[in-house]
């Protein structure tokens, strides 16, 4: 075999591992097509679910308004006037609907302001918390994903493989606690380092408000790239672990490319499709926040809001932010449909 003739291997033994190639201008329109479709009829699915779940809730939301405090029954039923709880459930359900469909969720009833506002103004909060904590678990997962993979067996893949499983079936808000025990209130010797929650001590301007942000998000971002780099991890391990026996990997070798060459161009590549989807599902939970983690750390975002709508229940509030959430993945999870196909072409097919 002459030098010459082995790169040309290389690619022919890269296009059979990819499958053949696909001819969009007739199976990508569909393929688009069909996907489109399935998300509106999953947002309308949840529009529907997400009106008569919550008020399976018990508890009379008018009551927990008055805060306990002696009303009359002539006030209860004005109450429940102004916020259309008086009308029939079918009537109540026609109104959500049609003005969900325009963007209008209503109005909160424990914060007497619009739920769209309300979502707009925790929305930042919940971004920059989960944002942060997704670039870092997804970069910390995929970095030792392919390098526990690359070295099958070994104890460095031990190692990892064991942590990430064990941090991985640790409930997020149990963490959240420790850490807030050890690194905020402080152990012995160990003084509290972290603020015990929220998300800046107020009174700060400037340079001076951003250190006091980073301050307090280092507990709860540490919490969640603790809880989810593993699934990440295993997950690109395991696809890894799959390409790793590939005939056009054998070919790379033996032309002389280094280990980590033949990992990063050939290997990673081909083994992206089950991560690129997991991704796209973390990417649509960064919207929705994690409610536990923002509880326990009186993060004021979207989890936190959901929460406290709950507890009342808030029944307008907490129909926004459902849908709010379910749309989030549904759209992510779309996406990763859509990038699918120029990933590996067989998809479309």
């Amino acid at each position: 075999m002459t030098a010459d003739a082995t790169p040309a291997l290389v690619e022919d033994e890269q296009r059979t591992a990819a499958g053949p190639r696909v001819r969009r201008g007739s199976a990508y329109p569909r393929y688009l097509a069909g996907k489109v479709a399935g998300a509106a009829v999953s947002l309308l699915a949840v529009l529907v679910t997400s009106f008569f779940l919550f008020r399976l809730i018990p508890g009379d939301p008018v009551k927990t308004m008055t805060g306990g405090r002696q009303v009359s029954a002539e006030q209860l039923a004005a109450y429940r006037e102004e916020f259309g709880l008086d009308l029939p459930l079918w009537r109540q359900f026609t109104d959500y609907c049609g003005k969900a469909l325009t963007g209008d969720f209503g109005t909160s009833y424990q914060f007497r302001a619009p739920v769209v506002d309300k979502i707009t103004e925790a929305l930042p909060n919940t971004l920059l918390l989960t944002g942060t904590a997704f670039v870092l678990y997804t970069a910390l997962g995929i970095f030792l994903g392919t390098r526990s993979a690359w070295r099958h067996g070994k104890l460095g893949d031990r190692v990892n493989t064991g942590l990430a499983l064990t941090l991985y079936s640790i409930p997020s808000f149990w963490l959240g606690l420790l850490l807030i025990i050890v690194l905020s209130v402080g152990i012995g010797p160990l003084p509290g380092m972290f603020p015990t929650g929220g998300m800046d001590s107020g009174g700060e301007e400037g340079f001076a408000y951003v250190l006091d942000v980073a301050h307090h998000l280092v507990l709860p971002v540490v919490t969640l790239v603790a809880v989810e780099y593993g699934q990440t991890l295993l997950v690109t391990r395991s696809a890894l672990l799959d390409e790793m026996g590939s005939d056009y990997l054998t070919t790379a070798r033996a032309k002389g490319l280094r280990d980590d060459l033949v990992r990063r161009r050939h290997a990673v590549p081909n083994a992206l499709l089950p991560t690129v989807t997991l991704i796209f599902i973390n990417l649509g939970r960064t919207v929705a926040g994690v409610i536990l983690v923002e509880t326990v750390f009186s993060w004021p975002g979207l989890g936190g809001l959901f929460y406290q709508a709950l507890s009342v229940p808030d029944l307008p509030l907490v129909q926004g932010l459902f849908f709010v959430f379910a749309a989030a993945v549904i759209l992510m999870n779309t996406l990763a449909d859509l990038v699918y196909p120029l990933l590996d072409p067989r998809v479309a097919r």
